[in-house]
């Protein structure tokens, strides 16, 4: 059901968003059948990636792997993480939405955040293979198709017209990029404090 609804966000938007207004799911749902497994897409493939597979430098061959228990406590760390920006960033997108004339609940703005954060997710996946290049084209493709469904949905949603949903929506973006740069201070943070990629010997 989640898929088919992306889907439907990436081809027939417009009907999708309204639909997903006048029938959102319940907030326990959200949550516990969508929002927790898809954040736990990229932390687990990216677990996966950096202790089996490896990476390697650009200009070196050599493989670089973390071990197993530091790459848990990253993984976990990131899990958490991705939960909670969706939580912060529900909370911006109906705390906004009185300044655009609109009324909707918690939930149906959590619902919002979660699908059009659905790319980001999916392209956690290319975690399994951490290659500078893969991973910068996927996040290039997931990023914009993130910011087309955020631009495109965000005023059928609420109900409101495009020239202040373009205004909503670009307000959005620049709070995603605040969070986005506290993840990232956070993170390093808990490198100080120990919890940090420990590389496995050569």
């Amino acid at each position: 059901m989640a898929h088919s609804r992306f889907w439907g966000l990436l081809t027939n938007p417009d009907h999708e968003w309204a639909n997903l207004r006048q029938h959102p799911p319940t907030l326990t749902h959200l949550y516990f059948a969508r929002i927790i497994w898809l954040a736990a897409l990229p932390a687990l493939f990216t677990y996966l990636g950096t202790t089996m597979n490896g990476w390697s430098l650009p200009g070196s061959d050599q493989i670089v792997r973390l071990t197993p228990e530091s790459a848990l406590w990253m993984a976990v760390m990131a899990w958490l993480a991705m939960v909670m920006a969706v939580a912060v960033m529900s909370g911006f997108v109906h705390w906004l939405s009185g300044n655009f004339n609109s009324d909707p609940t918690l939930t149906e703005c959590t619902a919002f955040t979660c699908y059009t954060a659905y790319p980001l997710f999916l392209a956690g996946i290319a975690g399994w293979y951490p290659s500078l290049w893969s991973t910068m084209l996927t996040g290039t493709v997931a990023i914009s198709a993130t910011a087309w469904l955020l631009y495109r949905g965000l005023a059928i949603f609420m109900g409101i017209p495009k020239e202040q949903g373009f205004i909503y929506a670009s307000s959005i973006l620049c709070i995603g990029l605040v969070v986005l740069v506290g993840i990232i201070a956070t993170t390093v943070l808990f490198w100080g404090i120990g919890i940090g990629p420990v590389y496995l010997p050569d």
